[in-house]
């Protein structure tokens, strides 16, 4: 009996963990490590300690979100590990977190940045060409990822008709131990 294969899965993980993993990066690269901005930092300038504070609390919420959808992405890849008829493939699922890296620059750098103007990658002098920098290089994640996740579900299939044409079942054996 073969089971239609669900790629779903592994991409619903894979772009959850990469929002999440993406914006850990953002977090702790750019506003704790180099320093260059906090959530607010346009709206609410840390001059003082009241306002780093509050700053300061607010980047904490947006590591609870990225935390958040870091969790929930491992939940679902464990979820998939226990299903027989999802396809592994590296490609994929690497190209799943490259989509979900992308997808939060993109909204992020769109919403934070441009629309609501809540803070910028590089305050200063430049700051436009480092936020257009910032999309960029989302949208070349968004565009890689999608292409890995093409090549591994191409793969897979490739697989699963050499095993077809074989005789050996379409799908792998289940992985879960009672």
């Amino acid at each position: 009996m073969t089971t239609t294969p669900h790629h779903g899965a592994v991409l619903a993980a894979g772009i959850l963990l990469g929002i999440g993993l993406g914006g850990f990066i953002d977090g702790i690269l750019l506003h704790q490590l180099l320093q260059w901005h906090n959530m607010l930092s346009s709206t609410v300038p840390p001059v003082d300690l009241v306002s780093m504070k509050y700053n300061m609390l607010w980047d904490g919420i947006f590591h609870a979100g990225t935390w958040l959808m870091t969790a929930l992405g491992v939940a679902l890849l464990w979820r998939a590990g226990g299903k027989p008829n999802v396809p592994w493939s590296t490609p994929a699922f690497v190209g799943s977190m490259a989509l979900g890296w992308g997808a939060f620059n993109l909204v992020e750098g769109l919403i934070d940045h441009q629309i609501l103007g809540l803070h910028h990658v590089h305050p200063g002098r430049d700051q436009l060409a480092w936020d257009l920098g910032f999309l960029a290089f989302g949208a070349l994640l968004v565009i890689t990822g999608a292409a890995l996740v093409r090549t591994g579900w191409r793969a897979t299939q490739q697989r699963a008709t050499w095993r077809s044409d074989a005789g050996a079942p379409a799908g792998p054996p289940s992985t879960r131990h009672a």
